[in-house]
């Protein structure tokens, strides 16, 4: 039998110009923390520097850069599984990438996920952003093994993009990390409903990490960083200020609710 109770944390910051400031933020506000020890740890989507594509090029690092090695480092500090939120990512050719790297306990680096579906939108009087000017696209889900089970990993837009989810049940997910940093748009429309339902359609359990809200800036991210089970309830979600989000998530609610609603046993079934 796995191991089916763990802690999970988000941590909820501001978003500061370089990645310098924005490590010393982490660090301050995990020296703040005084709730039991993390199994998981997760951070925002673009958590080194603002969100905003005249950034990602001028911040971007390769695979064992500065950024790479203080997440490594705080995985191993923490003694927990680290998803790292997500930062500009240079290839070797020069590509732009948004990544999430995923570490175990031991600082050793266990999975990588490009965001599979950028952020192109256009919302007349509302929200106007586009990745693909800068940023290349990555492939697919990401799913990581751990003591707890398997482990899923996407990245904020492909929340809307119900097979990739679908694709990752499939292969054994239990809850899945999303850095993810909604606006004032699409967050008070769409932020929990998101949750709650990929939570719901795929009976796992569902932790987004958003940026703390700062109006003074040139995306100004919604917040509310929340936790949804398998029943497609909500058991946390942060304001728009920065904080700390920790839980105990208990597995077994998972193989619970698809006993109870065995969703997986009449797909393929013809409607009548």
């Amino acid at each position: 039998m796995k191991n089916q109770i763990m802690q999970v944390l988000a941590i909820q910051k501001k978003s500061f110009p370089t990645p310098e400031q924005n490590m010393d933020e982490v660090r301050r506000m995990l020296d703040g923390y005084s709730g039991d020890r993390p199994d998981f740890m997760l951070l925002p989507e673009i958590f080194t520097c603002p969100y905003d594509n005249s950034c990602f090029p001028v911040f971007a690092q390769k695979d064992g850069g500065e950024v790479f090695c203080f997440l490594q480092e705080l995985a191993r500090k923490n003694q927990c599984y680290l998803i790292g939120g997500s930062v500009p990512e240079a290839d070797e050719s020069g590509r732009l990438y948004n990544t999430s790297y995923v570490f175990d306990r031991a600082g050793c680096l266990i999975g990588k996920h490009r965001k599979a579906h950028l952020f192109d939108i256009d919302v007349p009087g509302g929200q106007y952003f586009k990745e693909s000017d800068v940023l290349s696209k990555g492939e697919g889900a990401t799913v990581f093994d751990t003591e707890y089970g398997k482990m899923g990993v996407c990245i904020c837009f492909d929340i809307r993009f119900p097979d990739l989810f679908l694709k990752m049940r499939e292969e054994g997910v239990r809850m899945v990390f999303v850095p993810a940093a909604f606006n004032m748009t699409t967050g008070p429309a769409h932020w929990e409903i998101l949750f709650r339902s990929r939570a719901l359609d795929q009976q796992i359990f569902m932790l987004g990490c958003s940026p703390a809200r700062d109006t003074e800036a040139s995306y100004v991210a919604y917040g509310h960083s929340i936790l949804a089970d398998p029943w497609g309830r909500v058991l946390g979600e942060l304001g728009e200020k920065e904080g700390l989000l920790s839980a105990k998530v208990d597995l077994g609610l998972v193989d619970a609710v698809r006993q109870q609603i065995p969703l997986r046993a009449r797909e393929g079934m013809e409607l009548t």
